[in-house]
């Protein structure tokens, strides 16, 4: 028996790594105190948590549930930016059995929204939604893509976490991973290290359960049974008292593959019986598939060749485990078998041609001769030399076939080679217009900035300067006469007097703000939120990571972007709250201008000019970067731009 575990079996459990929720041991306890924080918890910020630890609970057990709490946490999460990013992560959990390619969306978006956020809680997610990305990938992409972003991406950012915990989380599916691929010896090492992580600091975690599984399964294909026996215990123990943890599957699993391995197999049947009950309740579709592929391990080590397969042809029509190329080829290979072994030579050759089509250049000519065998045994004697003509003609038929592979193959890298090369004289040419346009571009905005501060230093230290000595001279000569402090005419001339000055000084402000040139973009940026602030508008500047380094040019157009956009806002939104929000993040500088305003139907103004974003485009296209609005009418409007410095 222990061969066929070593030959069949490591394909196969490589379900195991996608198919375990990482909740805690007592799982009922943990669901009732997160509906106690969702109905009254002591603000939305800990009830939107709640409703996502809740969504997750419930996907494996009621989607329907699973989705309300989903939903109820995204609007609770509504006003906190990390959680609206959060939100992301656990949609690709609502999606992960049931819709990949939704699933791999939502994880994607959840790396790039959690990105801005340096804190310990955003490493870990990002971690999370890093690993589960891979894992939708796996069957387009292999193990060796989930293995490089566990070691690249997850690993450093639990490791930059500082959650212990997580890390170990990651090293049992490194092991689980080797495993797969019979690197037993590793995968061994990482399972270790995971549970030397865990078992003093938290000797009751779910992740140290999942380590004892790991090292239970490699223990058992690298023939190490007693010690898998110590691990299986610790994990019974740790499960004892828990009768409803999603987690017993997985355990029985375990257990019917080490009693398989020591060849008591009616125990075997027994745990993987319990198993799949519990698999289906919880919608573990693939580990119930994985536990009846090791009940066609049973029946054939105990020659009942037709149950066998019966459950070999029921995984194959079921299609979970086909999916990957790997399992398919591993069932083929299995039902060719059995129906060999039950004189079945037709349908021997049919899943032993379909085995063949799926190995590589390595087993070819061990395949042939297997079909040329199982060919032999399928005619009578009288039609062998009818056989060898077809194969001759099949061989004929093949190099013609070959020999016109190849020739397409010439003529298509012909053409492609050709393709590339004019392609690349096109792009040679668009790239030569960009920067002719981003030259003339250039020069139209430095252009424009020294005619502002130009126009700006004239009416600051001329005009305004010769209104200040009017102004001086008339109050002076005004002090000379007993009636002039009554003359109200002469007053309301010196008040208008003032209030030109003041007009004066805020078209030299807009023109060339000083506090740009003297204190710095961070400090210009608040300054030109606070001087659009009324008494029914309040404006919130959030500033993250804005270096005084940057080129002036940059700032410049930094800060005529943002006074562009939130100017637009408070002459348009009809808001009470503006948010204004700048980041640094290496390269990129990003903007969001956020308003609860009145919004608008983007179809409507489709096409219109006059809503003042055109010197705004012009100034984001020449900095490379992105503009994006985000409104419908009657709820506000969030402008985000993304530009590189």
């Amino acid at each position: 028996m222990k061969r066929i575990l070593v030959v069949t079996g490591f394909i196969l459990i490589a379900g195991k790594i996608s198919a375990q929720q990482s909740l805690p041991l007592a799982e009922k306890q943990y669901a009732d105190s997160l509906m106690h924080v969702l109905q009254s918890g002591p603000s939305d910020s800990n009830k939107a948590m709640a409703g996502f630890l809740l969504a997750d609970y419930w996907r494996s057990r009621d989607t329907t549930k699973s989705r309300g709490y989903l939903l109820q946490g995204r609007q609770l999460a509504g006003s906190y930016p990390f959680l609206k990013a959060l939100y992301h992560f656990y949609e690709g959990q609502f999606y992960f059995n049931t819709k990949p390619e939704k699933a791999a969306e939502a994880f994607q978006a959840a790396v790039t929204a959690l990105e801005p956020f340096k804190t310990p809680e955003a490493y870990q997610s990002a971690a999370a939604a890093w690993y589960n990305y891979a894992l939708m990938q796996r069957n387009a992409k292999g193990d060796s893509f989930v293995t490089d972003i566990l070691l690249n991406k997850s690993v450093p950012l639990a490791e930059r976490s500082g959650n212990v915990e997580k890390l170990a989380h990651f090293y049992v599916q490194l092991g689980t991973l080797l495993m797969n691929n019979a690197r037993f010896d590793k995968a061994e090492i990482y399972n270790e290290k995971a549970i030397d992580l865990l078992k003093d600091r938290f000797p009751g975690s779910t992740t140290l359960l999942f380590a004892y599984l790991s090292a239970t399964s490699t223990c058992i294909y690298d023939s190490k049974n007693a010690a898998a026996k110590k691990f299986l215990d610790k994990a019974a123990a740790m499960l004892a008292g828990h009768p409803e943890s999603i987690n017993y599957p997985n355990y029985y699993y375990n257990e019917g593959l080490y009693y398989t391995a020591v060849s008591q197999f009616e125990k075997a049947l027994v745990s993987l019986d319990k198993g799949m009950v519990l698999a289906e309740r919880y919608h573990q579709t693939q580990l119930l598939q994985m536990m009846i592929f090791r009940k066609y391990n049973i029946y054939l080590e105990q020659k009942d060749y037709h149950k066998a397969r019966e459950f070999l042809t029921g995984l194959v029509n079921n299609g979970n485990l086909t999916a990957e190329a790997n399992n398919r080829r591993s069932l083929y290979a299995q039902l060719a078998k059995t129906n060999e072994l039950l004189g079945d030579m037709k349908e021997a050759y049919r899943w032993s041609a379909s085995y063949s089509r799926l190995s590589d250049s390595l087993h070819e000519a061990r395949l042939r001769e297997k079909i040329a065998e199982l060919e032999v045994k399928f005619k009578d004697r009288e039609k062998q030399e009818k056989i060898e003509e077809l194969q001759e003609e099949k061989t004929r038929l093949q190099l013609k076939a070959k020999n016109s592979r190849l020739f397409n193959w010439l003529l298509g890298t012909a053409c492609v080679l050709l393709m590339v090369i004019v392609a690349f004289f096109w792009f040679f040419l668009r790239n030569q217009k960009k920067i002719q346009q981003l030259k003339l571009t250039k020069a139209m905005l430095e252009g424009e900035e020294r005619e502002r501060e130009r126009i700006a230093r004239e009416l600051h230290d001329g005009l305004g300067g010769m209104l200040a000595g009017i102004k001086v001279n008339l109050s002076g000569w005004a002090s000379g006469y007993q009636n002039a402090p009554q003359d109200q005419e002469l007053n309301r001339i010196i008040g208008q007097l003032d209030t030109s000055v003041s007009e004066l000084r805020h078209i030299a402000r807009n023109m060339m703000p000083e506090s740009l040139l003297k204190f710095g973009l961070e400090t210009a940026l608040n300054d030109l939120c606070e001087f659009y602030m009324r008494s029914d508008l309040h404006i919130e500047f959030q500033a993250f990571n804005i270096p005084d380094s940057l080129p002036l040019p940059a700032q410049i157009n930094i800060y005529r972007v943002v006074q562009e956009v939130l100017s637009n806002a408070v002459r348009h939104s009809k808001g009470k709250h503006i948010i204004v929000q700048c980041s640094r993040n290496g390269s990129v500088f990003l903007i969001t201008v956020e308003d609860d305003g009145t919004g608008f139907d983007r179809e409507e103004v489709k096409g219109r000019k006059g809503l003042g974003l055109t010197n705004v485009k012009n100034r984001i296209d020449f900095m490379k970067g992105k503009l994006e609005i985000i409104t419908s009418a009657g709820e506000g409007t969030t402008v985000n731009i993304e530009l590189h410095v």
